[in-house]
């Protein structure tokens, strides 16, 4: 990809890829410096004015195979965004071949492998279940959170606050998200899920990501609930997630949190210099 100029800025292409309905605008800057300013994720994030998404993710170069930035659509930046990493790392081994890649994030190193049949596999790493990592705002027990519900707190590069529940679909997410997202215990705000058990390695899971709201997939929630579900007894360490846009299978290991499932590049596509500017 690069950058076509027009006038006195530039167009700038990008892709739109989804994981199990979790969408993403992908910006490749590996050759190119390409300012973001809030107001821009913003914008682009607009599924009426601009293009729509859940996460924005620019590729950078690196030491490794490439550097991954995430964005939310409220414009906030996230560590780890799970979905998306699958979603390009398929993109960067379907261009070089590889059927392994090293990225790394502000999570910190993330590894791919070509899961096959279609399937891209991604190391997410060890879990955080220390409060101060997570983090929490004072010290105190992961597992079971002094919130009604008790829920359990995990980190994944982002923070998140997972309910067990009787009936997900009897719930009230958008209510019930947004009320614990801003949360006094999460300084830094939380992704929280709602996860139903339904069989000892089978969990039915909802999410409502923080600076987003709804979503159709989240894979660092799904490794949370997973991690979760496991530290509590109530699965083993190896379970199918089904989320409303799909399947994810999560398998914590002694390496990390691994989860395996499909992507899709949807488009590429051009923002116009008109629209760039607008918000430059």
């Amino acid at each position: 990809m690069r950058l076509m100029t027009s006038s006195n800025t530039t167009n700038l292409p990008f892709m739109k890829m989804h994981g199990l309905g979790n969408d993403f605008v992908v910006i490749d800057a590996r050759a190119l410096e390409i300012p973001l300013s809030q107001a821009l994720v913003r914008a682009i994030a607009d599924r009426h004015t601009g293009v729509g998404f859940d996460q924005l993710a620019v590729i950078k170069a690196g030491d490794a195979d490439a550097h991954l930035t995430f964005y939310n659509a409220d414009g906030s930046t996230s560590a780890a965004c799970g979905n998306a990493t699958r979603c390009i790392a398929r993109f960067l081994m379907d261009e070089t071949g590889q059927t392994a890649l090293h990225l790394t994030t502000d999570r910190g190193d993330l590894f791919a492998v070509d899961g096959g049949g279609g399937l891209t596999s991604i190391n997410m790493g060890h879990p955080q279940l220390d409060w101060a990592d997570i983090p929490l705002a004072r010290e105190m027990d992961t597992l079971a959170l002094p919130i009604p519900g008790s829920p359990t707190a995990t980190g994944m590069g982002n923070p998140h606050c997972t309910f067990f529940v009787e009936d997900v679909a009897g719930m009230d997410l958008a209510r019930f998200g947004s009320a614990h997202e801003h949360h006094v215990l999460y300084p830094q705000r939380t992704n929280v899920q709602i996860a139903q058990i339904v069989g000892p390695d089978h969990i039915r899971m909802r999410v409502w990501e923080r600076g987003v709201g709804i979503t159709l997939a989240s894979g660092s929630s799904s490794c949370a609930t997973a991690v979760a579900a496991a530290r509590r007894g109530l699965t083993g360490r190896r379970v199918r997630i089904d989320l409303d846009g799909g399947t994810l299978d999560i398998d914590w290991r002694d390496d990390g949190v691994w989860m395996t499932g499909p992507t899709m590049h949807v488009a590429d596509g051009t923002f116009t210099a008109q629209f760039i500017g607008a918000f430059t």
